[in-house]
């Protein structure tokens, strides 16, 4: 199978004094779903900061996407990201933009016709029950219903791989079961990567997956 991301000694830090990374080596193939765990402040965010170019490796290789990450170009990274599905936990919705437009922003990134564009967003605010809230400002939603926007905006792009980073962590029980399905859907209906920051796996996941837990700057694939 494809490497959708590989990593060789992969070593991250946000100063020389302290490596929060250190010589990581894994690998993740196309079409699979991944959790990272480990606990608060033992790098998981920073590695996948990492993996959407937010943070430029110290040392060892990573690529993702067929993308070498190591001093990677802002063009390059522009590219990458058009073919990338980010979900944060604090949503990163564009408050002065309705709930359409935010959805919309990746196909504006990428160039798509204004009509296409307009028809992808309804499907997927109908696919997560917010049809009715498209001309609403994200501050007028739920933190579930604005997570759930994020989720629509991060799958717009038909993404190869989507990056989440506690996608519901703060949501009640329901938002955060329409989270789960929207991935599980991604992942076994597109075929898209998933790879999901979490502290807790859950336990009724209708998906085969890998898991990879961090602990004292090492990644080791727990079987």
């Amino acid at each position: 199978m494809d490497k959708v991301i590989l990593s060789q000694d992969l070593t991250l830090s946000y100063n020389e004094d302290e490596i929060i990374i250190n010589k990581a080596n894994f690998s993740i193939n196309s079409g699979s779903f991944v959790f990272i765990t480990g606990a608060s402040g033992s790098g998981k965010s920073t590695l996948l900061k990492s993996l959407y170019g937010a943070l430029n490796p110290n040392s060892g290789k990573l690529i993702v996407g067929g993308v070498e990450m190591n001093g990677i170009t802002s063009k390059k990274l522009n590219f990458l990201r058009q073919h990338l599905g980010i979900v944060f936990q604090d949503y990163k919705l564009i408050k002065e933009w309705n709930i359409e437009k935010n959805v919309m922003l990746p196909l504006i990134i990428s160039g798509y016709a204004k009509d296409v564009s307009e028809i992808q967003v309804q499907k997927l605010l109908t696919h997560v029950k917010l049809n009715h809230q498209s001309g609403k400002f994200p501050l007028e939603l739920s933190g579930g219903e604005q997570q759930r926007v994020a989720m629509a905006r991060a799958l717009a792009h038909n993404p190869i791989l989507i990056l989440a980073d506690e996608p519901t962590g703060n949501l009640d029980d329901y938002s955060s079961q329409v989270i789960w399905n929207l991935l599980e859907g991604a992942n076994t209906q597109l075929k898209t990567t998933v790879v999901v920051v979490t502290h807790h796996i859950p336990e009724n996941m209708n998906v085969p997956y890998q898991h990879f837990r961090i602990e004292y700057g090492s990644v080791y694939e727990v079987t």
